[in-house]
């Protein structure tokens, strides 16, 4: 097995690169070897920001013996494609979310990943944040007894007030439910564990927006897939959640989860961040307790450190793919109910993730 730091390859120098360069240049137990795009010249950019030492094409990132993780920041509708050529090149492979916008595609990823001998993971990694962390822990100690709901809610007027390229949030695989769904439903099965159905509905409120900020302001974009889902998950546990995730809320609420146990219940924090206080709620007690934070807070890219410690320990990651699969699998099913108008049993299941052991710390240099 090999020792030392785990070297990192980057494809896709978009607005996120900035947030997942500008940690991964700095965890000890990761070595950023450079960063990849169909724009070369983006790519160029990135890695003089970052002080990197190689930019190019996604082809000479992948003939890189010493990448031994792609991290695969491109669009949606190309994470399966690139993540299949970089398992092919015999690289692990960290995807942004979705893992992929088919279950086929998805499920050829991890059995390409098994029969090579490698991992394929993915975001969200807000999971490992010291929020979500807590929130678990939380529920894990018994608080709020048996968990039988919860409620979650996304909903905003759209990304195209402050992406300067928000074309990709209106076509299929975007939309409020693919982009920021994964963050909502992976926390939701952390909590309660694997989903076993589920019913939708779905609307669209604007056939095209407009673009807010930036160069392109003015310019209209042309919406192709629902910007409004309501679903109703049952799990396997026998409890409930309903989901909501919008981009015609014009009335914008803040990210949120509630989940309510026999005992009592707790108030999550924002799924897509990765601190924030557990409010918890006791049955008969009027006020709320503040349960503070315990974790790490660091964002972007935490999985990949998570994920680079397991391949080097020989240990299960916990943004896995199969985690991931199982939350794809989710979504894809609330649009199919929503399309048909019937209940949609979930295929696959997974386990909810370990809690992270105590005083775990991406900044930490520990191979």
């Amino acid at each position: 097995m090999s020792a030392g730091s785990v070297r990192v390859g980057v494809v896709g120098a978009g607005v996120i690169s900035s947030q997942y360069l500008g940690n991964l240049t700095g965890f000890p137990d990761l070595e950023v070897v450079g960063v990849a795009d169909l724009d070369e010249a983006r790519a160029a950019e990135r890695a003089a920001e970052f002080g990197l030492p190689w930019s190019g094409s996604v082809d000479g990132l992948l003939a890189h013996d010493d990448v031994e993780i792609v991290v695969n920041l491109t669009i949606p509708a190309a994470h399966a494609e690139v993540a299949a050529r970089a398992l092919e090149a015999g690289k692990h492979v960290w995807n942004e979310k979705p893992f992929a916008l088919e279950r086929s595609s998805a499920l050829e990823l991890l059995t390409l990943a098994e029969a090579r001998g490698l991992r394929a993971a993915s975001a969200p990694d807000t999971f490992l944040g010291a929020g979500l962390q807590t929130a678990q822990r939380t529920v894990e100690s018994g608080a709020i007894g048996r968990p039988l709901t919860a409620l979650a809610v996304m909903q905003s007027a759209g990304p195209e007030r402050w992406h300067p390229n928000p074309d990709f949030f209106y076509l299929p695989g975007g939309g409020p439910l693919l982009d920021f769904g994964p963050y909502y439903v992976t926390a939701l099965v952390q909590l309660l564990g694997p989903v076993a159905s589920v019913t939708a509905v779905d609307s669209t409120a604007l056939d095209e927006r407009v673009i807010a900020k930036g160069p392109r302001a003015g310019e209209r974009v042309p919406v192709t897939t629902p910007t409004f889902h309501s679903a109703l998950l049952r799990f396997e546990s026998g409890a409930s959640a309903q989901l909501v995730t919008s981009f015609q809320g014009w009335r914008t609420r803040a990210a949120m989860i509630e989940v309510s146990g026999v005992e009592g219940a707790i108030d999550v924090p924002n799924p897509n961040a990765f601190d924030g206080a557990t409010a918890l709620w006791r049955r008969g007690v009027a006020e709320p307790e503040t349960i503070p934070e315990t974790g790490s807070t660091l964002t972007r890219g935490t999985g990949v450190v998570e994920l680079a410690r397991a391949i080097r320990t020989g240990v299960p990651e916990r943004a896995s793919g199969a985690l991931a699969y199982h939350v794809l699998d989710v979504l894809l099913s609330i649009v199919d109910a929503a399309e048909t108008g019937d209940r949609v049993d979930v295929a696959s299941t997974t386990a909810s993730p370990l809690l992270l052991p105590a005083g775990w710390d991406p900044s930490a240099a520990t191979l």
